[in-house]
């Protein structure tokens, strides 16, 4: 899966909870790490200084609101991405475990929608749940990208593109492949396709 820059997640900017300084910074450096940025990038995306990013990546320091919205639009989220797990979440779960209506989601442009599955993008391994509504049509030109992913098709029909193959998967079908080839994928169908999807390294 890829992430465009015109995602928007689903989350509130509202919540204030219980959410450490280090937890804030472990969140950024994660979600930057994903998305192969150096912090000398980041920063001059969000207009922060590197040394003060450094010290809000590591817990020294704690952010504005402003510096957060600043940091978080250069990452192409919205402060929620970071502050999505500070209320009604467990703070001996929050590294392990994510419950059903805990989730960080993502919408794009097209409509389809990502779920993230796994507790943070710390890992080797990411899990996400996409839903395409129909003749919902992601990463068009076909692109690559390093590591390698796989996919399970719960409900719907899913067409996916890997290199010059075209490939037409029902529910149940299941799917790997190298993410250096060249691919896109299609809902084709006239209900919604949900697919969860398993990438290595983190790609968010």
């Amino acid at each position: 899966m890829a992430v465009s820059k015109d995602s928007v997640v689903v989350a509130s900017e509202e919540q204030d909870g219980d959410l450490t300084p280090t937890q804030v910074g472990a969140e950024i450096r994660d979600l930057r790490k994903a998305k192969r940025l150096t912090i000398k990038e980041l920063s001059l995306a969000a207009s922060v200084s590197i040394g003060h990013l450094s010290e809000i990546e590591r817990g020294i320091a704690s952010p504005s609101i402003k510096t957060l919205r600043d940091i978080a639009k250069a990452l192409g989220v919205t402060i929620g991405w970071f502050l999505y797990n500070a209320e009604g979440c467990d703070p001996a779960e929050r590294d392990y475990i994510v419950r059903a209506g805990n989730r960080r989601m993502l919408r794009f442009a097209s409509g389809v929608t990502d779920e993230l599955l796994s507790p943070n993008l710390r890992g080797q391994l990411e899990l996400v749940m996409a839903r395409f509504p129909p003749g919902a049509t992601e990463a068009e030109p076909a692109y690559s990208h390093q590591g390698e992913e796989a996919g399970l098709v719960l409900s719907g029909t899913f067409e996916l593109w890997i290199g010059d193959q075209l490939f037409t998967l029902q529910t149940g079908d299941s799917f790997s492949f190298p993410s250096t080839t060249p691919h896109r994928y299609r809902n084709p169908g006239e209900v919604e396709t949900i697919v969860v999807w398993a990438i290595t390294p983190p790609t968010y």
